[in-house]
């Protein structure tokens, strides 16, 4: 499983505490921010999640996840509100390098106009991704899984992914 972005890992950690197979995953997240990769430590240390391993650094580069890919598990939330379309559709490019055949990724966009989040769900599609759920058009918020029906490329070391602009930045907005 690889996550990108992070956080504090809460996507992740809390769900993988209680399921009955939390011993079979490793993980790795992937979290520039110090205070939020502490806090992810601290919690997958507290329920004891030997296989999940918290990354400081850039989650952008792909060096980060030769050990991991392809993964049966790619989460991409909180990025694609925060990095511009062309990135967007370079990130899901990448997923095809990420994501192992039959594995899925699991992404989130603000629904704000215009509405990008069909639009992803069709660069997914042209990149053998099969639609597993989006959410409804009428939430303020995109939730998508796609799984990967084609054959995973070699994962391109050195790369960026993408670039990390931040949402308010992007979209002209002061803080």
């Amino acid at each position: 499983m690889i996550s990108l972005c992070a956080g504090q890992g809460r996507d992740i950690i809390g769900v993988l505490a209680e399921h009955p197979r939390r011993d079979d995953v490793t993980a790795r997240l992937v979290e520039l921010d110090p205070r939020n990769v502490a806090v992810a430590r601290e919690l997958a240390q507290q329920h004891g999640l030997e296989g999940v391993a918290v990354v400081a650094g850039d989650a952008a580069q792909t060096d980060q996840y030769a050990s991991l890919a392809p993964a049966d598990l790619v989460v991409a939330c909180g990025i694609f509100g925060n990095i511009t379309d062309a990135d967007i559709e370079r990130t899901i490019e990448f997923a095809t390098q990420l994501c192992a055949h039959g594995g899925t990724v699991v992404w989130t966009r603000g629904r704000w106009e215009p509405d990008l989040v069909p639009q992803i769900g069709a660069w997914f599609a042209e990149r053998g991704f099969e639609e597993v759920w989006i959410s409804a058009p009428h939430l303020s918020f995109g939730v998508g899984a796609h799984r990967f029906a084609g054959t995973p490329a070699p994962l391109e070391t050195g790369a960026t992914i993408f670039t990390f602009i931040g949402h308010d930045a992007l979209f002209g907005r002061s803080g």
